[in-house]
């Protein structure tokens, strides 16, 4: 385990340094101490390495994050995992808003709630959430799954295209062109490998499917005066 001070380390000199893993996997696990709240901390690893973040974190933790596997045991400012590309990020405490946000692959985690736009924008990630999520979540998602295992707020999946939204609890209300879809078993089979791989304490019969209605992808001349 090799452990970094931020007390001691600047945050510059700490991300060069797990950067710099790429190509080269002897040194895997890597405790920080000491995070105070640090932005953009973590951000473009690209290795199958281990990081414990001990303690909360500012902006944009673990950006475009590849292979590394964040674990925050705290919690996270705006932007955690954004446009991440695989790897698992972890954050044991609340996330703030735009968590995952166009992320591209991987699995964010978040133990407590997580705030507005969760997963704006989401292009292949898997998000579960094992508290609540805030309003405009998933607002045009393209593509990958959230799972919130509590409630959801206002207008959840607004603008949404082909991405799979798993809630247990009650939303508030949903976006435009966002409906509640059939449940069927390869989405009860997605949903159980999702809860399984994020530890969550669900079962996969517990939650509505949400998705898009398909009416916001063509021009319709009846709009028009919408436009």
């Amino acid at each position: 385990m090799q452990t970094i001070d931020l007390a001691q380390t600047t945050l510059r000199d700490l991300n060069a340094t797990l950067q710099a893993q790429a190509g080269q996997t002897n040194a895997t696990a890597w405790e920080i101490v000491n995070p105070r709240g640090s932005h953009a901390l973590a951000v473009g690893l690209d290795a199958p390495i281990e990081v414990t973040v001990k303690g909360s974190t500012g902006y944009y933790c673990a950006g475009m994050n590849k292979q590394a596997t964040v674990t925050v045991k705290g919690s996270a400012g705006p932007g955690v995992a954004e446009n991440m590309m695989s790897g698992t990020v972890i954050i044991e405490g609340d996330a703030s808003q735009y968590a995952g946000a166009t992320g591209n692959g991987g699995l964010l985690v978040v133990k407590g709630n997580a705030a507005s736009r969760c997963g704006i924008s989401m292009k292949g990630i898997d998000i579960v959430v094992y508290g609540n999520i805030g309003h405009m979540s998933a607002f045009m998602a393209q593509s990958g799954n959230m799972v919130v295992l509590g409630d959801a707020g206002d207008a959840l999946g607004d603008s949404l295209y082909e991405a799979r939204l798993f809630v247990r609890g009650s939303v508030k209300s949903l976006g435009a062109d966002c409906i509640e879809k059939e449940m069927r078993p390869e989405h009860i089979e997605i949903l159980r490998d999702l809860l399984e791989r994020s530890g969550a304490p669900a079962k996969p019969e517990e939650f509505k499917r949400y998705g898009s209605a398909r009416r916001l992808y063509n021009f319709n001349i009846d709009n028009a005066s919408a436009y």
